[in-house]
């Protein structure tokens, strides 16, 4: 796991770029702090920062390779679980490794096969591969693994893990009416392929692009239809052995792993499994201080999680650490968190997971998530709750007309529900399918998902920590996407397939357990010190809030400590102290990136 940056134009002298390349991947020093390496060329620009998972000795980035007198090097960030195989058979066609490393494999992948390779890879990963005379990019299927690229008016393509990196290149942060409508309609999520930023551009997940002065952009994967022939009690074994195959294969490396326990279904079986091959298993939890104090059960975070945890250590003793979070070093880290994801993001729910990913990085490089497992399977209520996905827009969002009130006559110009309603028809048309269940799978994979995949990577990678994410990958996305519906939602339960499948491994009451969320601080302590903070930001006349938000409704919904916002912003969390939070971090971004708006 790594960050990358180049720079490229085959027209163009660019070794004067060269301590501008160092700056901008010094800002992803976090990502890979354990090697910096740069290769650079009159017309390609490449470096590379590692953290080194597989291979510590010789994977090295940028690598070369040599093959009938052509040189090919490529810098790569991300994990091919199924390398190992892949190397085997590259060695029977003639190919010489020199390396263990995985980003030898792509190189010889990409050599034999050019694009076709990607067919090849299971693994979350973005890399760039240069032969001299064009760049081939490529970012895995699901999107696990980032990339952004910008070109500027010399045809120059910059690309990089972050978004900071490109700024950097380009100087300067501009948000034109797209931008703001990504922000303040569909944000944090945003449209795939987009950034909130004029000119940078996301490479889709299950995309490649091929560069030689002009960029031709390819989907090479899609989440399609095939039959289903299982009956029910086949499809259960089916599920078993498809999510006990991604775990073994994700339990490669040559450093120690570890899982992240909350008790729920998802990170239960991840443990659960894991623990089979690893002894003893590291595990961690995440809470906030008093918790147990001040929780409140939810319609969506019903329960605490301690018990449920308890319950999983009794039957699968791990070196367990529960970590404590501190409301003050909660409202601390919103500021990193942002600068994390270069973007206001889920606000203390991307802060608490920076500091969560802080402390497992003290003692492990890996560690598993059940993250994605919602997505793929189900456990959202808008998969199974009418009123929410036959919606005329995003079925993670309530209450527009709540929403835009809050924003001045400027913003409302902008027509945003509009902008959300034509996003979201765009999205189902690219699917051709009238299937509900299949609509929700589609919409959530390249939405949803992504938003959460984006947190996970730029909070972990920023506490040099590579997660992995065993419920994404394409075998089990397309066996789920052709499941009956019923099969899915077995015995009427959200994620029922699921819980069939693992039932017999995990305690009755957890394989049972209805969805919860990432755990929230429910201390008003929090609540009042993000109140006074956000106040305090009123104070300041450049506060980009007021370019976005009606004056007087904002420092009513300040004065009401965001209850006058009475759904959540986004999906099942922002509201409340979360959405305060979220408006906080908006401020520091306007503040940070020294932000220039054009509309």
């Amino acid at each position: 796991m790594s960050g990358i940056v180049t720079i490229c134009n085959y027209q163009k002298n660019l070794l004067k770029y060269d301590e501008k390349l160092k700056r901008m991947t010094e800002l992803i020093k976090k990502r890979g702090p354990d090697h910096e390496g740069y290769f650079m060329t009159p017309h390609c620009l490449m470096s590379h920062k590692r953290l080194s998972v597989i291979d510590i000795k010789n994977g090295n980035q940028p690598m070369l390779y040599t093959y009938h007198d052509k040189i090919y090097r490529i810098v790569y960030h991300g994990e091919i679980y199924n390398m190992i195989d892949l190397k085997n058979h590259f060695i029977e066609l003639g190919y010489t490794f020199e390396t263990n490393s995985d980003a030898e494999v792509i190189l010889v992948s990409y050599i034999e096969y050019q694009e076709h390779c990607l067919d090849l890879f299971e693994g979350g990963f973005a890399f760039v591969i240069d032969d001299g005379e064009k760049l081939f990019i490529a970012r895995d299927q699901l999107g696990i693994k980032p990339l952004y690229y910008y070109m500027d008016e010399d045809q120059t393509l910059v690309i990089a893990s972050e978004v900071k990196c490109i700024l950097t290149y380009i100087g300067k942060a501009i948000v034109d009416k797209n931008g703001i409508k990504e922000l303040l309609g569909l944000g944090p999520s945003l449209t795939p392929g987009y950034t909130i930023y004029k000119g940078i551009y996301s490479l889709r997940p299950g995309y490649y692009m091929y560069y030689d002065g002009e960029c031709q952009k390819n989907c090479y994967w899609k989440v399609h239809d095939q039959p289903h022939t299982e009956d029910l009690a086949e499809t259960i074994e089916h599920v078993k052995s498809l999510v006990v195959e991604s775990v073994q294969q994700q339990l490669i490396g040559d450093v120690p792993i570890s899982s992240m326990l909350s008790g729920g279904l998802d990170s239960s079986i991840i443990t659960a499994l894991t623990s089979q091959y690893i002894h003893p298993l590291t595990t961690y939890s995440i809470t906030y201080e008093d918790q147990d104090k001040y929780f409140q059960a939810y319609d969506y975070q019903t329960t605490m999680d301690d018990d449920y945890i308890q319950e999983m250590l009794s039957r699968y003793p791990t070196y367990h650490h529960k970590i404590t979070l501190k409301q003050e070093d909660l409202l601390n880290a919103l500021e990193e968190s942002l600068i994390a994801r270069d973007m206001p993001g889920m606000a203390d729910i991307d802060s608490s997971f920076l500091l969560f990913a802080k402390e497992i990085s003290k003692n492990h490089k890996v560690s598993l998530s059940g993250e994605c497992a919602d997505e793929i399977f189900g456990g959202y209520p808008w998969f199974y709750k009418e009123e929410l996905y036959t919606q005329p827009y995003f079925p993670w969002m309530r209450d527009l007309d709540q929403k835009i009130d809050l924003f001045n006559d400027k913003v409302k110009a902008l027509d945003l529900e509009h902008y959300i309603k034509q996003r979201y028809q765009e999205s189902l048309l690219e699917i051709p399918t009238t299937d509900t269940k299949k609509q929700m799978i589609y919409l959530n994979i390249q939405w949803f998902m992504q938003t959460l995949l984006a947190r996970a990577d730029s909070q972990t990678m920023r506490s040099s920590l590579e997660v992995r994410v065993p419920f994404a990958t394409v075998k089990i996305l397309q066996y789920l996407y052709n499941m009956p519906k019923e099969f899915m939602f077995y015995k009427g339960e959200e994620k029922g397939i699921l819980r069939a499948a693992f039932e017999d491994i995990l305690p009755d009451d957890i394989a049972h357990r209805k969805k919860n969320p990432y755990p929230k601080t429910h201390s008003p302590i929090y609540c009042d010190i993000i109140y006074e903070k956000l106040k305090e930001s009123l104070s300041d006349p450049s506060n980009i809030l007021y370019q976005f938000f009606d004056k007087n409704k904002l420092i009513h919904f300040v004065e009401s400590k965001g209850k006058s916002f009475t759904a959540p912003w986004f999906g099942q969390l922002m509201m409340g102290p979360q959405l305060m939070a979220y408006f906080y971090q908006i401020y520091l971004w306007g503040k940070i990136y020294h932000i220039e708006l054009d509309f």
